[in-house]
């Protein structure tokens, strides 16, 4: 028989992830704001190009070809940020799909059941509902969450997942600036700064990070 090895703790992580302020001078700030743009550009173009490719393997994901056009518009650290930013986006979206449809499944066969069940009645455990009025407004509650489970299925089955870049509730602030207390330069500012792309992947060896974007310990306090 096999013998069962003795019981160990497993060490914790040897690195971090880390999301900061920056607190820069008007020079570094420009900068900064123009790599942002420049890397947030070209981040979301590999990122439609990822949702086109669709769901396949990984070994299919073409990560190596996109992340050699990305090189020669950047560096080979900024071009794997985005790649692998871009994968993990579209594998976090595909969940986000999943978990949709589930939940409209649910939604769907629970209005089902009380359909079937006479109003004012109980079948069982299911109880019908309470009058004609709320029966009807069931049923096109039904039919709205068909037509969603339809373009879920849909967008499920075609790989390609609606992925809004600088976020969703952010551009549904922008058609209602007065109720979310923004004028359109603020809103406009959030949304810039929402699309920008400053991510560095870390390097093994590196000190306090990698030698793009470090961070000193010491300074940083």
């Amino acid at each position: 028989m096999r013998t069962i090895a003795a019981p160990f703790t497993v060490a914790a992580p040897p690195g971090a992830r880390i999301r900061d302020r920056l607190r820069v001078d008007a020079p570094d700030q420009k900068v900064l704001t123009l790599v942002g743009q420049h890397l947030g550009r070209h981040q979301r173009a590999d990122l439609t190009e990822r949702i086109s490719i669709g769901l396949v393997a990984v070994k299919d994901n073409r990560r190596a070809e996109r992340k050699k056009n990305l090189t020669a518009v950047s560096s080979s650290r900024w071009a794997g940020a985005m790649t692998r930013t871009s994968e993990d986006q579209y594998q976090l979206s595909m969940r986000c799909l999943y978990d949709e449809r589930a939940g409209l499944r649910r939604a769907i066969a629970k209005i089902t059941r009380r359909l079937a069940v006479p109003c004012g009645q109980r079948t069982g455990r299911v109880r019908g509902y309470r009058d004609q009025g709320e029966r009807f407004n069931k049923q096109q509650r039904l039919q709205a969450l068909q037509a969603r489970l339809a373009v879920v299925e849909q967008r499920i089955t075609e790989g390609r997942p609606p992925v809004v870049m600088g976020g969703r509730r952010t551009a549904r602030m922008r058609h209602n600036l007065a109720h979310a207390q923004l004028t359109a330069e603020d809103w406009r500012r959030r949304w810039d700064a929402a699309r920008l792309f400053l991510t560095a992947d870390g390097e093994s060896g590196a000190p306090h990070g990698n030698y793009t974007i470090t961070v000193d310990p010491a300074e940083a306090a």
